[in-house]
């Protein structure tokens, strides 16, 4: 019997030294027998200490020379009675027996084994506790690690934290993750991530693919699905199906040794990758300083090391798991919104892009925006999912317009094509009826015999000269141009023009909404078309607000309902104050004013230079108050018109 720490047998008295020994011997002890002439002899690991009557003379620095060891540390066999040790005045607490007047070294030895016995109990129970402390430690670690493998969101950064914690837990020196992709033939290993600790500077690492094959360490447990433990790479024998690839050490100069390999299990069996982990250090984490005594660190991965990170593999293959569905409907999502952008840009294909093009510049502006550092725009934050939230606020803020009728949607002309060809048939009827009327005076004028017919003919010369004019008024006031200050006038003395019909009817020239269709003063639409054209801010608000968006994504429909909102409180369709305005909307606003400027020409007006076009916002936009000056200033000196050119 012994123990792991330390122990020792103290008598104060030479006699009983060998018969003592000999009774511990036949208890089936490994006696240490010490016999001690001072007290200063005592050394401070676990003590059995033998004292006598005569040892009592010296009480007071007995008892002071006892209190410095702790309770389990060192116990008393008293080989008197008790009442003189109590009349000593000397500790109880440090006592383990007292064996009378007749003490005999036989009770000595009982009372010895029996102070080994609890010696020997108190270790264990310490063992023990270290034991449920480390595994109590491991399992918080592990449950710790499953919640921050739940919560990454991000692809990248989930395999490094998988990694990480896995070669944490395992001391391992180095490691890597490989995924599987495909099915049946197509089914290969991409080579995903991989660390080495011990590597000042690892070298460039590009993921790669990998044949899916039992030749290889990773590839086999990826398809039989059982980990492995190996004690030494380099000594596999002919009888097993992998083989261990020593290319990479040879090429950095590194020595793989043990090596613990896992399959991430997801809850149906599949297996979706593997955990590769190399060289379980003696001590944990060493220094790169370590690598040429690598191999002399470097111990077995245990079973131990095997269940936790077979714990940490199932959690992290759902992680895995969720986080590709995750970005498969994010992407799907994407998909849809991108598809249903370029369906509503269809419609009108002369703005096609522009969704996109808005989208960019206001993603940029707000990145502008979160690395301001001083003026009225520090303090303004943009996460990724705030970025991304706007982005979809973007793309979709003229989704509306699926609600637009399509001929105020892309009409390029105040007057439609079949009512301006009306008005044209009006003219050439006027025209022919004109010249028809010329030819009968001149016939009269014939008849009697008299007359000069030039006079005839330079009146209808007068006549079909205001009759040009009148209509090449009509084509000029029909562009969406700015209406020119006197042509209201003139076209009010086309519609008083009255003349007969076919049918003998007196009709106007121009009729009623056809005059007023004219006098817009710039566009296209009047204002009605203008009620019905601004509707499709609400058309997006009402389609947007259907979606269940996510908590990250909740205030898109928000950001693109107030996207033709102005600070002066002149924007449509709520008129909303400034405090009301979303910054993600405010910026959206002078990206869709400067794209709309500077877009390939439209049926209704020509592109602008990206010059024109900001001395256009700050004139008629900022100098009045309708748009974010501070915004717009970071517009122009980041320059962020050009991420309308970025990838």
């Amino acid at each position: 019997m012994s123990l792991h720490e330390p122990f020792q047998f103290l008598i104060t008295r030479a006699d009983w030294l060998q018969p003592l020994t000999e009774q511990l011997v036949d208890a089936g002890l490994e006696p240490r027998l010490v016999q001690v002439d001072s007290l200063v002899a005592w050394t401070g690991q676990l003590t059995a200490l033998l004292l006598f009557p005569a040892d009592l003379e010296q009480p007071a620095a007995l008892a002071q020379r006892l209190a410095a060891f702790e309770p389990l540390q060192l116990r008393v066999v008293f080989a008197g009675p008790l009442e003189q040790w109590r009349g000593a005045g000397l500790p109880e607490g440090a006592l383990h027996a007292a064996l009378g007047r007749e003490a005999t070294p036989g009770a000595a030895a009982l009372s010895f084994r029996g102070l080994f016995e609890l010696f020997t109990a108190n270790e264990t129970a310490q063992v023990l506790e270290g034991c449920v402390d480390r595994y109590s430690s491991d399992l918080d670690e592990i449950i710790s690690i499953g919640k921050q493998l739940t919560a990454e969101k991000d692809h990248r950064r989930l395999l490094r934290l998988m990694l990480e914690k896995s070669m944490d837990l395992s001391g391992a020196d180095a490691g890597s993750i490989y995924l599987v992709e495909g099915q049946g033939e197509d089914a290969h290993l991409l080579f995903s991530i991989t660390d080495t600790r011990s590597l000042i500077h690892n070298r460039s690492f590009e993921e790669r693919r990998m044949a899916l094959t039992k030749r290889s360490l990773a590839g086999y447990v990826a398809l039989v699905g059982e980990p492995l433990l190996i004690e030494d790479v380099y000594e596999l024998g002919e009888a097993f199906e992998y083989r261990f690839d020593p290319t990479w050490d040879h090429s950095v100069g590194y020595r793989t040794k043990s090596m613990l390999v896992v399959p991430l299990v997801n809850h149906l069996g599949q297996i979706l990758g593997v955990i590769q982990l190399i060289n379980a250090k003696r001590h944990g984490r060493e220094s790169a300083a370590d690598l040429p005594r690598l191999e002399e660190i470097t111990v077995p991965f245990t079973v131990a090391h095997k269940d936790m990170i077979m714990a940490i593999a199932g959690q992290a293959a759902v992680s895995i798991e969720n986080n590709r569905l995750y970005h498969d409907i994010e992407r799907l999502f994407e998909g849809f919104v991108e598809a249903s952008v370029t369906a509503i840009e269809s419609r009108d294909p002369t703005t096609s892009g522009h969704s996109f093009r808005v989208a960019k510049l206001t993603v940029a502006l707000a990145k502008a925006a979160d690395n301001a550092t001083e003026g009225p725009l520090t303090g303004i934050e943009f996460s990724e999912e705030n970025l991304k939230e706007l982005r979809y606020a973007s793309l979709l803020h003229d989704f509306g317009k699926v609600g637009v009728r399509e001929e105020v949607l892309t009409k390029p002309k105040k007057l439609l094509a079949p009512r301006l060809a009306q008005v044209r048939h009006r003219f050439a009827w006027l025209r022919q009826d004109l010249e028809i009327r010329a030819l009968r005076r001149k016939l009269e004028l014939l008849r009697l015999g008299g007359g000069d017919p030039s006079e005839l003919d330079a009146r209808l010369a007068e006549e079909l000269l205001r009759l040009d004019s009148w209509l090449q008024l009509v084509v000029t006031a029909n562009e969406p141009t700015v209406l020119a200050a006197e042509a209201p006038g003139r076209l009010r003395e086309v519609h008083d023009f009255r003349f007969q019909d076919a049918e003998g009817i007196e009709r106007a020239l121009l009729e009623e909404d056809e005059l007023r269709t004219l006098s817009i003063q710039r566009g296209s639409l009047t204002p009605e078309e203008w009620g019905d054209m601004e509707s499709h801010v609400t058309h997006t608000f009402n389609f947007l607000s259907r979606i269940p968006w996510t908590s990250g994504l909740a205030k898109v429909p928000e950001i693109a309902y107030a996207h033709h909102e102005k600070l002066d409180g002149s924007g449509y369709p709520r008129h909303l104050k400034p405090e009301q305005i979303p910054v993600g909307s405010r910026m959206m606003t002078i990206s869709d004013i400067y794209d709309a400027l500077t877009a390939s020409d439209r049926p209704y007006k020509p592109a602008v230079s990206h010059e024109k076009a900001l001395d256009i916002i700050q004139g008629e936009f900022v100098r009045r108050g309708q748009v974010d000056a501070a915004l717009f200033d970071l517009f122009v000196q980041r320059r962020i018109h050009q991420a309308i050119h970025e990838a």
